[in-house]
């Protein structure tokens, strides 16, 4: 998941990222967006989350998992500071 949202942010800025090596910035992005790719992943892409069990004890993953709308916009307000404006001369 960390490899798929490091391809990711390399597409959106156009250059090349290596999640080993980059700036907090990008970390940050890549750990979000990881965040994210493994949510919908334990949920199957449902909003109702994913409760199992174990002998007797129950565990819901989702009980301490952060909305997916707070992620999204935190991924979005580092994007947006990662991207470079764009200078051009007529």
């Amino acid at each position: 998941m960390v490899k798929r949202a490091e391809v990711t942010l390399e597409l959106e800025l156009g250059k090349e990222i290596d999640a080993d090596d980059c700036s907090e910035a990008e970390k940050e992005f890549i750990t979000l967006l990881a965040a994210i790719y493994a949510i919908c992943y334990l949920t199957g892409g449902s909003a109702v989350g994913l409760s199992f069990s174990v002998g007797d004890q129950n565990v819901s993953v989702m009980d301490k998992a952060p909305p997916l709308g707070v992620l999204q916009q935190e991924l979005e307000r580092i994007l947006n500071g990662l991207k470079q404006p764009v200078v051009r001369s007529a």
